[in-house]
């Protein structure tokens, strides 16, 4: 990963609106991991990732700051709650779990990049088989053709997708599903308790050819990787690359005496050595978790950052803080992003041949809606424009649907105004509510 800190924001500022200080701090961390991957291995043992927390409402982007961050890179990502986890000794989740997921998610990430480097293999076994499948079942339209000129017809015909929803039966392989021992702890697959000293079970499933393509691809690709390498990649990726997304960390700020069961201030202290760096044992092995990067968020509405233990706060040496997102900003979300929601609900009716447009003025209204909602109730953030839009689409939504030719629909502001009316009212008179 060569992107510069700069280019890094250039890529968030295409999901995320605003909050420039955050995408700052997190394209500096990044770059800074890159930076020390190009130390001496001496080096790199005393330099540790420097710790983030994110302050801010709900719905101003903590969370997607962090996801995209982690798909940008391709880097193991899990989000945890901090509320999840209990003290030692009482039941629930303990936080080595959150390890535990990561090294989970990091396998599947190896495990997806080494089956697309043998795809082109597996699908050719996978073709072989399902053709042959097909001449059994077509054996009465072959006539007096050569099986050769046959197999090769069904072949191209399965590769135009003719036969996708073709009813077949195949034989798959029956995996064991995993029984999870303690509840919230590692799941254990009794069938693999023994390894591979039993042959795998078989059995005969009916499914139409795509499902099977897909089945077959996979069992083939699954044979075709080594699962060592896998393992010894995932989990160097998961300690040099991770990053772990501790949710609520505000909801666990306070001290043990503020009457909770289980003390807040005894789940920061469990925390504190998973951020500090340890060696957590996996299924897989163990993974040492000093240069994992954890970024914590919370809302910090009643409790404040310094009411974490002063530990733990030394171990997060960031600290930002998100803006409340203005109209202006409403504005740019509803327009600007790859995955704007304007464009999202354009693509969800254009299924039912609706052509739905938004005027300028439209598009202010919806945005002052939201913000002068949020300023008037809680303030939900970004979230508060789906409240918005579902309310203002839902006749649309309703009455769309059937063979009807395409129709445009505008979303003006006059249109806004009728279908908001009530929402707006509403607003209005929580003004003189004290």
């Amino acid at each position: 990963m060569s992107l510069s800190p700069k280019q890094i924001v250039n890529e968030l500022d295409k999901y995320i609106i605003g909050q420039d200080k955050a995408k700052r701090a997190v394209a500096i961390a990044l770059r800074n991991r890159y930076r020390r991957s190009k130390l001496s291995e001496a080096d790199r043992e005393e330099i540790t990732p420097k710790n983030i927390i994110m302050k801010g409402p709900t719905g101003v982007g903590k969370t997607e700051i962090a996801r995209r961050l982690a798909k940008l890179v391709k880097a193991p990502f899990i989000k945890v709650e901090a509320t999840k986890y209990t003290e030692v000794g009482y039941v629930g989740r303990d936080v080595e779990s959150m390890i535990r997921d990561l090294v989970e998610c990091s396998i599947r990430l190896v495990k997806e990049e080494k089956m697309k480097e043998v795809a082109v293999k597996a699908e050719t076994v996978a073709e072989k088989k399902i053709v042959s499948v097909l001449s059994d079942l077509k054996k009465a339209e072959r006539g007096e053709m050569s099986k050769e000129v046959f197999d090769a017809r069904l072949l191209e015909d399965l590769r135009a997708g003719k036969f996708n929803d073709t009813q077949i039966e195949i034989e798959v392989v029956d995996a064991p599903k995993s029984m999870e021992i303690v509840p919230g702890g590692a799941e254990i697959n009794i069938g693999s308790i023994f390894g591979d000293m039993l042959p795998k079970k078989k059995k005969r499933r009916k499914m139409t050819v795509r499902q099977a393509m897909q089945q077959i691809v996979n069992e083939e690709s699954e044979k075709l990787i080594d699962d060592d390498s896998v393992t010894a990649e995932a989990l160097s990726r998961a300690e040099e690359q991770g990053i772990i997304f501790i949710d609520e960390i505000d909801k666990i700020a306070g001290k043990a005496n503020q009457g909770a069961d289980v003390s807040r201030e005894g789940v920061q202290r469990d925390i504190l050595p998973i951020v500090e760096g340890c060696t957590v044992m996996t299924k897989y092995g163990a993974v040492k978790t000093d240069f994992i990067l954890f970024i914590a968020a919370g809302a910090f509405h009643i409790s404040k950052v310094e009411d974490l233990i002063p530990e733990l706060q030394g171990r997060f040496p960031i600290n930002v803080e998100l803006e409340s997102l203005t109209k202006e900003d409403f504005v740019k979300i509803l327009t600007q992003p790859q995955n704007a929601i304007t464009s999202q609900y354009g693509k969800l009716l254009g299924v039912d041949n609706i052509d739905l447009k938004f005027t300028d003025d439209a598009i202010e209204e919806i945005a002052s809606i939201s913000a002068d909602m949020n300023a008037t109730s809680e303030d939900i953030g970004a979230r508060r424009l789906h409240t918005v839009m579902e309310y203002l689409l839902e006749d649309i939504s309703f009455n769309a649907g059937g063979d009807y030719p395409t129709v445009q629909v505008t979303i003006d502001k006059k249109y806004v105004d009728e279908h908001l009316d009530t929402m707006i009212r509403d607003r209005d008179l929580k003004k003189y509510v004290l």
